[in-house]
């Protein structure tokens, strides 16, 4: 009966598929966004990870019960944002992640057992412990293969800082790249954490980050004529930094993507002073979600992306009032897991970020 009961509950989710927050309705839509769940670590001590802070005896005394509100947390924002769309994501994905157990133990909450969510998981070599992973709905999304792919230096075009010593020592996040079907459409998507803003660093790495992906990409659509992509991260850049718009070659105004080209629907919402992250008081949009010109001049009856409001946004930055620091210092910021190596039990640093595509 419980089984049957989720079933029915999932199936009414993706037959509502109403958008009653900003008035857009089409006859078959699918979510796709991105989620950096700042630092989901499980209660384990793995020798092969970083992992010693969030430990029982660590500096953060991750304790069982912190970790267990931690998914709880992260489960009641991704099912807050199929409440408002009327459907759970198809494609969601994640950052900041320590394993596929932690995935395993997310999607396994309740608030996200009528998803019915899948996982593409692979290991990285990062140094804090942390990798990529993707979240999606097998009724919506046909797996049929993926990659992960690493960081590699050789016949870069960007005027990379590191030396051969540190190139060759230097150790971050894989992007991890799926292919699929949505309604028997060839998709490929990447899920990138491209490397930290530590210290003022790091700006030639990530422009390193945004060639590998686009150099992929261009091969794929070499390889499946007509493909559609989809690329989604923390980027730790702006729209408007070289690695999303020169390396990437993403663009900001719609009507101005090549047929080969990208389309970055959160460049014009960040002019328009649209945030997923803070820090010193300024707003940024790491947190992107990025479509190739197959989805932007799609032929008609096939799936391109879609206008989420009346303002003419493609784009989406999901932010609740719950998900809002609301005093001292940090009012008005994302509410994170920790404030100043306190646990107080927040959601992430980062706000959400997704696209609609549609017919």
């Amino acid at each position: 009966m419980r089984k049957l009961f989720f079933t029915v509950l999932a199936f009414a989710f993706s037959c509502i598929l109403v958008f009653a927050g900003n008035g857009l309705k089409t006859r078959q839509n699918y979510v796709i966004g991105f989620y950096n769940l700042e630092n989901l670590f499980d209660v384990y001590n793995d020798p092969a990870k970083n992992d010693e802070e969030f430990l029982p005896d660590g500096q953060n005394n991750w304790t069982e019960v912190k970790y267990k509100k931690k998914l709880h947390n992260m489960a009641v924002v991704i099912a807050d944002m199929a409440r408002s769309n009327g459907a759970f994501h198809t494609i969601l994905g994640v950052s900041e992640i320590e394993n596929r157990l932690v995935l395993e133990d997310l999607i396994s909450q309740p608030e996200l057992l009528p998803a019915r969510f899948e996982i593409v998981h692979y290991d990285s070599p990062d140094r804090r412990g942390v990798d990529v992973g993707l979240l999606y709905r097998p009724d919506q999304f046909e797996y049929l293969d993926s990659e992960s792919i690493p960081f590699s230096f050789e016949g870069t075009e960007v005027d990379i800082t590191l030396t051969k010593e540190e190139q060759e020592d230097f150790r971050t996040r894989d992007i991890l790249m799926v292919h699929g079907r949505i309604a028997d459409e060839d998709f490929a998507i990447y899920v990138a954490h491209l490397p930290s803003r530590s210290g003022g660093k790091g700006g030639d790495l990530r422009s390193l980050g945004g060639e590998i992906i686009r150099k992929h990409a261009d091969r794929m659509m070499e390889k499946y004529p007509g493909i559609k992509i989809v690329i989604m991260g923390d980027m730790n850049d702006n729209p408007f930094d070289d690695s999303m718009a020169k390396y990437l070659g993403a663009v900001k105004n719609i009507g101005d993507v090549p047929a080969e080209g990208f389309f970055n629907p959160f460049w014009k919402m960040l002019d328009e002073g649209y945030g997923s992250i803070a820090y010193r008081d300024v707003w940024s949009i790491y947190d992107q979600v990025i479509v190739n010109g197959a989805l932007v001049r799609a032929e008609s009856g096939s799936l391109a992306i879609q206008q989420v409001d009346r303002k003419g946004h493609y784009g989406v930055v999901f932010k609740r009032p719950y998900m809002v620091t609301q005093k001292g210092y940090y009012k008005g910021y994302p509410f994170r897991t920790f404030s100043s190596g306190k646990f107080i039990n927040g959601y992430s640093d980062h706000f959400p970020t997704y696209i609609v595509i549609g017919k």
